[in-house]
């Protein structure tokens, strides 16, 4: 008896390692809410997703049948999102001194992640770049160029970019030297909305029986269902073996009586 439950032990704890599949690293290096992010719309695409924590943050691991999928999902979502630099961080004092075209450039470039991290911050927007020209004199006696920008944002389809773009167009115009005047001039502040399109799976199936079911599942359930008949086909053998011994207890029974 002991030794058949052995068996049916060994039995379930190869079924359950049969159905744990191999998982490949999907994104490393993200924050606790990236993560979450990340594996709350794998989720809802019925991606299963796992995190594990790392020295260097947090590691989210897919199965392996699935980061085709789960790339094109986290892709159409904008996610992760982007990490932008802060002002403080481009102008971090480092001890060498930069030339006024430098600071120029740096400085565009801050003011441009600072807009974008505030923009990706809206719901629905899924992806925002902003791109800065200030100000300029070309040559000495030409006039002065104006500073203009232009935004692209890729929302979820869900988002009505009517209701948004003149509380963008007023946000991006005071916060750039020399456009408060922009708001209503489409020549100096363009605003471009593109929706984005949702990924959809072309899944395939195979056949199991009678049944549809992923192809990356089809080993799964053919041990599963092999492994069934393995533990009936112990089951049925152990069942006759004590019915035989059984039969033989007594018939042994009245032999003795007889004697």
């Amino acid at each position: 008896m002991r030794r058949c439950r052995f068996i049916l032990l060994w039995l379930t704890l190869l079924s359950v390692l049969s159905g744990c599949g191999e998982s490949v690293e999907l994104h490393r290096k993200l924050s606790e809410q990236e993560a979450n992010e990340v594996i709350a719309e794998l989720a809802d695409k019925h991606i299963r997703a796992q995190k594990q924590l790392e020295k260097d943050g947090v590691v989210v691991r897919v199965r392996t049948d699935d980061i085709a999928a789960a790339v094109h999902t986290l892709a159409a979502a904008g996610l992760p999102k982007t990490a932008r630099s802060t002002l403080g961080d481009v102008f971090r004092k480092e001890g060498v001194i930069s030339t006024p075209l430098e600071e120029r450039a740096r400085y565009i470039y801050a003011l441009s992640q600072e807009l974008e991290a505030t923009l990706s911050n809206i719901d629905g927007v899924l992806v925002a770049r902003v791109h800065v020209v200030l100000p300029e004199r070309v040559a000495p006696g030409e006039p002065v160029q104006p500073a203009s920008a232009s935004v692209f944002i890729k929302h979820d389809p869900r988002l009505e970019p009517d209701s948004l773009l003149p509380r963008i167009r007023r946000m991006v115009a005071s916060s750039i030297p020399g456009m408060t005047t922009a708001v209503a001039n489409p020549q100096k502040l363009t605003v471009i909305f593109v929706p984005a399109t949702a990924y959809k799976e072309k899944q395939q199936l195979a056949y199991f029986g009678p049944f549809l079911i992923k192809p990356g599942d089809l080993a799964f359930w053919q041990t599963m269902v092999t492994l069934f008949f393995i533990v009936l086909f112990v089951g049925c053998a152990a069942a006759g073996f004590w019915v035989k011994k059984a039969r033989g207890a007594q018939q042994a029974e009245p032999n003795t009586n007889d004697a």
